[in-house]
């Protein structure tokens, strides 16, 4: 029964991940209008011919938020830098015009994600995707608003799931709080449904790559023609493709996994909440300071000080302090990254399973060429032992040739006169070519040239 439900749940994050095979230019430019499962569109204003605007330098992007509401803003590179605090090699990951491997990288205010067609800046309270006709792009799109809209909604879709579901809900108890046994901070569910989407869609293609590998590999080694070598050419070069790009999503799911300060680092609502509790801390200070006469609740001031030595005591009051939230939050961070690890620990299994898959394709398609090649040397050694009894045919055949030739010369010899004598010739010789012969074969049988 749970293998049952855990197929039907596969089944259906497939149809929710993934496009429908019959797509068009038309059906993807539909699919950009089309409503969510809540009834809300998926983002609204969508200018197909404004993507990107030349002449200002200011491209498309889709802006999900916390809440699930979308919409499209228009922004050039400098402004998308200062506000997710990212460097100019970071966007060019999200680029579509450059092909980069699967990358998740992890900064101060935001996490840059590039897998497979998904590529989007994740921050403490918004989504940053490029905007796109891709349907991989429009169908994640869809998915993070519904996730958004429904909390607790497919988180795990594993069948183990179950257990890591209850394991991650205690820790988010004691960790933030929270009463929800299903609640993630939002840049995990924005990584986990970009997580699930790069899975479901590499392992879909692993399975469509099986589905089409197995029969054709079955079918070359019943008949091996030109014909099948060049489909299963293709198909092995299609394999090796897929392989790399699984092994790089995984690749680096594992780093991520074994380096905790970059774990830390994705805490970004975490380190949100501490930095805005440290500037209204600060706030607080500077106002109980200015309404007590300017008084410092840190250390007592000297009546005659002053201000200059005021302001350099608070600027290095702040920095200490700031110093210390930022150490604790580290500290805090690091210790704290077990449900952040379990998430990546998951869809690591779900893509480690797809690496095994592939490897297995892999597997059976070189015991394939194993076996061709077998049947190759079989036949070869045929025509070898088969080339080899003709040659020992031939050297018998020649021994009529020798004495022929040597009857054709131009002697008187006495048993030209004999009537009978053409045939005894012919029997002596022939008995001698069979008995050469048969000496041939056992010779080749003894020393096992050839199975007779």
């Amino acid at each position: 029964m749970i293998i049952i439900q855990g197929l039907l749940l596969m089944a259906d994050l497939k149809e929710r991940l993934l496009p429908p095979k019959p797509a068009s230019a038309i059906n993807l430019r539909d699919s950009s209008y089309r409503p969510s499962a809540s009834g809300r569109q998926p983002f609204q204003g969508v200018d197909v011919l404004g993507l990107k605007k030349r002449g200002q330098g200011l491209r498309s992007w889709i802006r999900v938020d916390s809440s699930g509401n979308s919409q499209i803003i228009e922004v050039d590179k400098f402004t998308m830098m200062r506000r997710c605090d990212l460097p100019a090699r970071d966007l060019r990951l999200l680029d579509p015009l450059f092909v980069y491997p699967s990358t998740i990288l992890g900064r101060e205010k935001a996490i840059v994600v590039n897998l497979e067609q998904i590529r989007c800046i994740i921050t403490a309270d918004e989504v940053l995707l490029l905007n796109s006709l891709d349907s991989y792009v429009l169908q994640y799109v869809v998915e993070l608003q519904r996730r958004l809209m429904t909390p607790g909604v497919g988180e795990v879709w594993q069948s183990e799931g179950a257990e890591l579901n209850r394991r991650r809900s205690r820790n988010f108890d004691s960790v933030f709080g929270n009463t929800s046994p299903d609640y993630l901070p939002f840049e995990f569910r924005a990584l986990e449904v970009a997580l699930e989407a790069a899975c479901t869609f590499l392992d879909s293609q692993a399975a469509e790559l099986e589905i089409e590998a197995y029969p054709l590999l079955d079918e070359l080694t019943s008949k091996i023609s030109t014909l099948n070598l060049e489909r299963v050419r293709r198909l092995k070069s299609r394999l090796v493709a897929l392989t790399r790009r699984v092994q790089k999503v995984r690749d680096e799911i594992e780093q991520l996994m074994d380096d905790d300060g970059d774990m830390a680092e994705m805490y970004l609502t975490e380190k949100k909440s501490r930095m805005e509790s440290s500037f209204y801390g600060d706030q607080s200070l500077m106002g109980f300071r200015s309404n007590d006469g300017g008084t410092s609740i840190s250390a007592p001031v000297s009546p005659v000080s002053s201000p200059p030595d005021s302001r350099k005591l608070e600027k290095s009051l702040s920095i200490a302090r700031s110093r210390h939230e930022s150490m604790k939050s580290t500290e805090s961070a690091t210790e704290n990254i077990e449900e952040l690890e379990m998430l990546l620990e998951a869809y690591f299994v779900v893509i480690d399973s797809t690496l095994n898959k592939l490897t297995s394709l892999k597997e059976y398609i070189d015991d394939t060429e194993d076996f061709i090649n077998i049947q190759l040397d079989n036949v070869r050694n045929q025509l070898i032992q088969f080339e080899l009894l003709l040659t020992t045919a031939t050297f018998v055949v020649a021994i009529f040739g020798v004495v022929a030739g040597i009857f054709g010369m131009n002697f008187a010899v006495p048993l030209f006169d004999d009537a009978g004598a053409f045939k005894w010739v012919l029997i002596i010789t022939g008995v001698a070519g069979v008995v050469i012969f048969c000496a041939f074969v056992w010779f080749f049988k003894y020393r096992r040239l050839m199975p007779l």
